[in-house]
């Protein structure tokens, strides 16, 4: 069985003016907003996110831009739920 890399950058190029969920590397913090756009560095700016922390909702941002090296995923928000996320 074989290891098979997949390029990230057509996934979120795709999602370009959708809804979508970010989870951070460092503690419970998620945003779902709208992708605005990416860079060459794949660093994503979000319009209107909200940030949830220990999937509890913490307000409504204006325009937040994330750097890169802070995601640990993104997913499209019609395929993945707030309440999916499990916090321990």
């Amino acid at each position: 069985m074989s290891f098979q890399p997949l390029n990230p950058r057509p996934y979120l190029q795709a999602r370009v003016g959708s809804e979508v969920i970010i989870r951070l590397k460092w503690g419970q913090t998620e945003y779902k907003g709208v992708l605005e756009s990416i860079d060459s560095y794949m660093n994503v700016l979000l319009r209107n996110p909200e940030e949830y922390i220990d999937g509890k909702l913490a307000g409504a941002l204006g325009l937040v831009m994330i750097r890169c090296n802070n995601i640990l995923y993104v997913g499209s928000a019609d395929t993945v739920e707030m309440t999916d996320m499990e916090y321990k």
